[in-house]
């Protein structure tokens, strides 16, 4: 690699190595390696694997998790950590995260491909446009970090906040749980789950289905899909009709479909019905969860440490929403409590429970 890609590399991920050698090597492919020996990013790769798995769990438990205070517990005397999320929720947002194209995808857009070091045959067949290639040359240089900073695990996370973009890439257009959304509605709205059928894909068979709304954002006459999917809804009598290359891409522009035809009719959510059981302990995580469905920005927050009659330090909060009255909670001696009362404060309010 020459200085100028080096350097490029660096100023993009954030971070200046020790070793630059370390570097050089999570560009270089196997392929080089057999012709001028050395090393070669493999190794980088599998480290890479599991420090980027770990720091992705890290930042979802930090964003989305929070520790009960032993006050706020009925029983007064045990702490727990809890998530306003689901496993099944923060596995998916994980998944999302860290999925071949997602890698792949921020490669691409960081331009760091083009300074892959590769042998003949791979130059030849330009394997650097390849998805997996892509995928493993983020791995290799998240494992040359982690090497590099002595498995600094703040350091790699903020290497791997840089590189992924954490925002941008949940709820990105190829990531979009829409089976999911699809499921949270039904069981809101309706009390039950949707049904999939999946098989390979057969014209015939959909025209033979009454009702039927077809996904299209694909030209099957142009590109014939392996399979298709149909979902069905309680109580609503269309049938909703996905295709893909595989079972759960079916699935998925199914459910697309059947989100596409609840938003046209007036049948999606009401913000209410995001929070049904509105918690002052969970205020703050659900407050974010509005914010990152769409309804609003994501909340800040002011503090003001004060004394009390005993000179023992209280803090009073306000949580700020572009488009919503500032809300102040009430003072509290815990600084994260206070935190909670603003944002429960706010909560209220967007919901107008008051």
């Amino acid at each position: 690699m020459t200085k100028n890609e080096m350097n490029y590399v660096q100023e993009h991920i954030d971070y200046r190595f020790q070793n630059l050698d370390l570097l050089e090597q999570a560009f270089t492919r196997s392929s080089y390696a057999d012709e001028h020996g050395g090393g070669d990013n493999e190794i980088l790769e599998f480290i890479g694997d599991r420090a980027l798995d770990l720091v992705v769990v890290k930042y979802l438990a930090e964003k989305w998790g929070d520790y009960a205070e032993p006050y706020e517990l009925k029983n007064g005397n045990k702490n727990f950590y809890y998530s306003c999320l689901s496993e099944g929720q923060l596995t998916e947002m994980k998944s999302e995260l860290v999925q071949k194209k997602t890698l792949s995808r921020r490669i691409e857009y960081l331009g760091f491909e083009d300074f892959l070091i590769m042998g003949k045959s791979d130059e030849m067949h330009r394997i650097n446009r390849m998805t997996s290639v892509r995928e493993d040359l983020f791995e290799a240089i998240i494992g040359a970090v982690t090497i590099d900073s002595n498995w600094n695990l703040d350091v790699i996370s903020h290497v791997a906040e840089n590189m992924l973009e954490y925002s941008a890439e949940i709820g990105n257009e190829e990531t979009v749980n829409y089976i999911g959304q699809l499921q949270d509605w039904s069981l809101a709205k309706r009390g039950d789950l949707p049904q999939y059928i999946v098989q390979r894909y057969n014209e015939k068979r959909i025209n033979e289905e009454e009702h039927s709304i077809i996904d299209d954002s694909r030209d099957v006459n142009a590109s014939k899909p392996e399979y298709m999917s149909h979902v069905r809804l309680p109580m609503v009598e269309e049938t909703f009709w996905g295709f893909g290359d595989s079972r759960n891409e079916a699935r998925r522009f199914a459910a697309k479909t059947a989100l596409k035809f609840i938003e046209e009719h007036g049948l999606q959510f009401t913000i209410k019905d995001e929070i049904p059981f509105p918690d002052f302990y969970k205020a703050i995580n659900q407050l974010e969860t509005l914010s990152r469905r769409g309804y609003f920005p994501i909340p800040t927050y002011d503090f003001v440490e004060s004394r009390d009659m005993n000179n023992e330090a209280v803090w009073t909060s306000t949580c700020h929403i572009e488009g919503y009255e500032d809300m102040t909670g009430e003072t509290q001696h815990a600084k994260s409590l206070a935190k909670k009362a603003a944002a429960w404060a706010m909560l209220k309010k967007v919901l107008e429970m008051e």
